[in-house]
């Protein structure tokens, strides 16, 4: 069997907000932005070259606009891979991402902690050889 994980869910408040963050500041592509009725749309986003995504989902009842920014509880909920940290990491600070931590070096490998436009926070993570 070959399985892959494609697609989680992001709560967002905004479909187009949303969409200008992750392209413009994260530096995603836009996979899909389709509307599906009811004012909702299938908006994907990813980076370039990923098999994976995320499914941009704007909240549509009070739980799930409590969810916005918040969705791991206060844990790093997204782990965002890069073949050259130094690159990434400057290149992300010089769009305007706000990192929370300076870089630091762990047995998993070159990580620091960023977040994204609602305050979900992210590893930007160079795996360990």
């Amino acid at each position: 069997m070959n399985q892959q994980l494609a697609l989680a869910t992001l709560v967002v408040d905004d479909y187009d907000r949303a969409i200008a963050w992750y392209t413009q500041v994260l530096g995603f592509e836009l996979r899909q932005d389709v509307a599906i009725g009811t004012g909702k749309r299938w908006v994907v986003v990813a980076p370039a070259g990923s098999h994976a995504g995320l499914v941009l989902t704007q909240a549509s009842t009070v739980n799930q606009q409590s969810r916005v920014g918040d969705q791991t509880g206060g844990r790093v909920g997204f782990f965002l891979h890069t073949d050259d940290f130094a690159r990434d990491h400057a290149a992300m600070l010089g769009r305007g991402v706000r990192f929370t931590e300076a870089p630091r070096q762990e047995p998993h490998g070159t990580v620091a902690i960023f977040t994204d436009l609602y305050g979900n926070t992210w590893d930007l993570l160079e795996p360990a050889p």
